[in-house]
């Protein structure tokens, strides 16, 4: 084994082999996006910002794409050496060609510092580029010894692998370990400092970069030391009085001759069942030499034994890269199988019948009750969390934005004073994602999605318990009551409690304090579990109660879209407990009609209360169908809900791809007019999806977003299967099982199957509770990949920080539920 001292000098005596070959580097040239690019390299510039509600994201200013993978990002001034998500980003400008050949000009500023400047650019020749900061003015005297110049590099990439600040040698930690300053500012101290060059990996060809400053020394701070979704950062500060070239960086990564991209071979990670289609898509780079033929081979007791072989048939493009496709469909014996292709052999697959049997279980029997809130999660001998949040809640005061987006505005909507506690609220739901807290919406979705999967498909599995006057969950331990029925219960139970205080739906409830939010691990220590009392002293806890203000906050603004979706959970609730908590039903069919008739004439605010809802005013329109439509098929179809769903058919026709599943399941309680315009409105919308989906090869919807689309993907699978239910002339399955084999691993990037645990190889580095432990939550599904812009897809396997590919919501995740329950029924004609 290498020790830190034979592993530097191996560094060292690699950079200096590499010093002394010359390679013949191709210079950047600018795209028509307005990117610099050469074969193995590209630098994004700007065409990604900082997020206006969640700040850094880790996907915002110069970027590095180095041999297909994004090393580095957030290349911009900053004010701080190590930024934590919150701290104060720049305003993008503009971007726009500069005076020299291949230069790019970005205009930013920070106007409460009254800081503005340019980012420019530039190729130079021999490869690598040029990046100069000039000021409009001098620094304020106040950012002196503050801003800079950051550059910051993905940890994952670095683990295990050494540095150079000059000739100085350093090693990554795997595991942040200081130095911290002194002074309780809690900053870090730098790694390294001091020298005008560094060079991070020198012994790594595939991640080398060197970094030359021309106006001052550099820095390389780990940032993790801070925030545990810090990256390495380079930065170099911008001295008193500069103003032109204040920074000039000459950026070199090291670009291998001739690299292309391995091919990546996507194919559902579950297998497939002996009858239907079984198309696997190869991902190539351009400059790719591929192949033409792919063989299947089989697994035996004996080895690979090649069973099938085939022409690839060209895909076309998408985004940066080649697609073809691998169609081994006529294979139909069940065994075990991997596809052979230019020189790889991909990982294992069945074909069999029973394939898909179990690849939601997961999903509901761990992942649902890990995200239960108010109540302790075991598994054995594994304790996810005790009690949560029983201090549950206090009313949020009036006219404020939170960090997560929720909003509250002059009125409260709530008898309580800002502060005050709220009884009655500490009892159901499900925590939304990594961040603890129950968002109303999902948790209606949450409910509706489980109801519906039930109603349509079937989902009685017992593997978990559920003792709600204990406030105890055991997983593994079956109780004889179907585990599907107890979650719907579980979420039914916060909604009637918001019902039951308030009268109607809130936004939701979440932690006052950024530190609170930022909490990782049980989410029984996220908070005291004591009531807030103002009357106590300080640390002192008594009676139930403390003067600690870690209650949760209550954002109680009744908006009507969360009022309709709450009603339509709550409708088809009553459904599901009818038989299992009679009474439960009785109460959640009585709010849901009271929510329903309140909000039929409202006209306006059709927002979430959540600064990223993205709502339009006609998805008020859209909540009013959903609501309409579960109150009908409760109700048997009676005529004020008829009567009202034919008044609605003009927002069904507005946004029929947005509500055509509810709007089918009416259908047997409508008249044939009815019927006749929603399968007008179905081929119509067939036609689209077609047309759409013929501008990628993966057969779904594929988000150009912010967040990555999994979960459009499970809704449009669960969509056209209803539409293929009912107009199955018209409508095939083969939409559905596209839905399902994206999600299980045929989707751009690589190849992992979206859903932790379900596949040979699945996503096991998440965005969970555990996601500090590198984890996964088993059946959590994440967002999967996102497009950086202008045209690299990406979903990281090994660093789970990146919240837009990797975290885990409860919505999203029953939705996968449903889709994954109908690709089944695609799969068995129904059975």
């Amino acid at each position: 084994m290498l020790n830190a001292r034979s592993l530097l000098a191996t560094a060292c005596a690699a950079l200096a082999l590499c010093s002394a070959i010359t390679l013949h580097a191709q210079t950047l040239e600018v795209t028509p996006e307005e990117t610099l690019e050469t074969q193995g390299l590209t630098v994004i510039v700007e065409q990604n910002q900082f997020s206006p509600i969640f700040f850094d994201e880790k996907n915002a200013g110069i970027q590095i794409v180095l041999h297909g993978e994004r090393i580095a990002t957030d290349g911009e001034v900053r004010l701080d050496p190590t930024p934590e998500q919150w701290a104060p980003v720049p305003t993008f400008g503009e971007r726009r060609p500069g005076d020299k050949p291949g230069e790019l000009v970005v205009r930013s500023s920070y106007p409460d510092a009254n800081l503005s400047y340019r980012v420019n650019v530039s190729p130079e020749e021999g490869g690598g580029f040029r990046i100069a900061v000039d000021l409009d003015a001098p620094l304020p005297p106040e950012l002196v010894g503050k801003a800079g110049f950051n550059l910051d590099f993905l940890p994952t990439a670095f683990f295990g692998k050494t540095y150079l600040m000059g000739d100085r040698p350093g090693l990554f930690p795997r595991n942040p370990s200081g130095p911290m300053a002194t002074d309780g500012s809690g900053n870090p101290e730098p790694l390294a400092e001091g020298a005008q060059t560094i060079t991070l990996s020198p012994e790594d060809p595939m991640t080398r970069v060197t970094i030359t400053s021309d106006a001052g020394p550099l820095a390389l701070y780990d940032a993790r030391n801070r925030a545990q979704n810090g990256w390495f950062v380079v930065r170099s500060l911008i001295k008193a009085g500069a103003q032109k070239d204040a920074v000039v960086w000459h950026v070199r990564p090291n670009v291998i001759p001739g690299w292309t991209r391995a091919p990546v071979v996507s194919f559902n990670q579950a297998g497939y069942t002996p009858d239907r289609g079984k198309v696997a898509l190869i991902e190539l780079d351009p400059a790719f030499n591929a192949p033409g033929e792919a063989v299947l081979v089989k697994l035996t007791a004996d080895g690979e034994t090649p069973v099938f072989s085939a022409p690839v048939q060209p895909r076309g493009r998408f985004l940066r890269y080649d697609y073809s496709a691998f169609d081994f469909s006529s294979v139909r014996e069940p065994g075990i199988y991997a596809i052979s292709y230019a020189g790889q052999t991909t990982n294992p697959f069945p074909i069999a019948a029973d394939a898909y049997d179990g690849i939601w279980q997961p999903s509901l029997d761990t992942y649902l009750p890990v995200q239960m809130d108010h109540v302790a999660v075991r598994e054995q001998y594994r304790v996810w969390q005790s009690a949560p949040h029983l201090d549950d809640a206090r009313q949020a005061p009036p006219n404020i934005t939170h960090f997560d987006g929720y909003r509250m505005g002059a009125e409260l909507d709530s008898p309580f004073k800002p502060g005050e506690h709220i009884d009655g609220l500490a009892v159901g739901g499900f925590q939304d994602a990594g961040d603890f807290d129950i968002q109303t919406p999902q948790n209606a979705a949450v409910v509706r999605d489980l109801v519906w999967t039930r109603e349509l498909f079937g989902l009685d599995w017992d593997e978990t318990s559920v003792d709600e006057a204990a406030r105890l969950v055991e997983i593994r331990k079956p109780d004889g009551k179907p585990d599907a029925l107890q979650q719907i219960r579980h979420g039914v139970l916060q909604l009637l409690a918001q019902y039951r205080v308030f009268g109607h739906s809130i936004v939701g409830i979440i932690d006052p304090t950024l530190q609170q939010y930022t909490h990782l691990g049980d989410a029984g220590s996220q908070t005291d579990g004591l009531l807030y009392d103002a009357s106590l002293g300080e640390n002192v806890a008594e009676g139930g109660r403390s003067a600690k203000q870690d209650d949760r906050w209550a954002f109680t603004t009744r908006y009507p879209t969360n009022d309709l979706a709450v009603s339509a959970a709550l409708a088809a609730a009553s459904r599901a407990l009818a038989e299992f908590d009679p009474a439960m039903s009785a109460e959640a069919l009585d709010a849901a009609k009271a929510l329903w008739a309140a909000q039929q004439d409202a006209t306006a605010n059709s927002s979430d209360g959540r600064d990223d809802g993205g709502f339009r005013a006609r998805f008020l329109d859209l909540a009013k169908v959903n609501a309409t439509v579960e109150l009908l098929i409760t109700t048997d179809g009676d005529p004020a809900y008829t009567s009202r769903l034919s008044e609605l058919t003009p927002a069904i026709e507005g946004e029929f791809d947005r509500v055509a599943g509810a709007a089918v399941r009416a259908l047997p309680y409508m008249d044939a007019a009815y019927r006749s315009r929603i399968e007008a409105l179905a081929r119509d919308y067939k036609t689209r999806v077609d047309s759409d989906m013929a501008g990628n090869p993966f057969g779904v919807p594929v988000s150009r977003g912010a967040w990555a689309g999994s979960n459009e993907v499970a809704d449009f699978g669960a969509r056209m299967y209803l539409l293929h239910q009912a107009f199955p002339d018209l409508i095939g399955p083969e939409y559905t099982l596209h839905a399902l084999d994206y999600m299980l691993g045929r989707h751009p990037a690589n190849n992992l199957s979206l859903v932790s645990t379900v596949g040979t190889r699945s996503k096991l580095i998440s965005y969970g509770h555990n996601r500090a432990d590198y984890s996964f939550i088993p059946g959590g599904m994440v967002p999967g990949v996102i497009v950086v812009k202008p045209d690299f897809p990406e979903l990281k396997t090994d660093w789970p920080f990146l919240w837009f590919e990797n975290e885990y919501t409860v919505a999203t995740t029953t939705a996968y539920i449903m889709a994954a329950k109908a690709a089944i029924a695609a799969t068995t004609g129904g059975r």
